[in-house]
């Protein structure tokens, strides 16, 4: 059984679908906020949404025992509660690791839609990147 089987087998069908919408929306728009946290100009916008995605991610897959989506989602949003206190740009290191996890998160979303187990998280997503520039 794969994990959408199994959240539809615990959950009210609406209830998985709702997520599953909002979960497409919020993996499509990671990449683009990433990259504008080079931008000094929308950096602080593209930050508090970007931590916004992860806690709303964090939220919802902590209510429907999703817990490798969870616990990446808690691990990212501590760092991102980090870039939010420097208020500058940050370095190619640290968006490129947002970038992989996004990376994950849309594999995450595939696994969804085809009713696989979810992929097992990358090591490397959990080593944090030197947040200075």
């Amino acid at each position: 059984m794969g994990v959408r089987s199994e959240l539809e087998a615990n959950f009210d069908f609406d209830l998985v679908d709702e997520f599953l919408d909002h979960y497409a929306m919020m993996v499509e728009s990671m990449e683009i906020m990433i990259l504008d946290l080079s931008k000094p100009n929308v950096y602080e916008r593209s930050v508090n949404e970007l931590f916004r995605v992860f806690h709303n991610i964090k939220s919802a897959s902590g209510f429907l025992k999703i817990v490798p989506m969870t616990k990446l989602s808690a691990f990212v949003e501590n760092e991102l509660e980090d870039l939010r206190a420097m208020d500058k740009p940050v370095s190619d290191e640290t968006i490129n690791w947002l970038l992989s996890v996004s990376d994950m998160y849309a594999q995450w979303q595939e696994d969804l839609k085809l009713d696989n187990e979810l992929s097992k998280i990358k090591y490397s997503l959990l080593k944090i990147p030197d947040l200075e520039k």
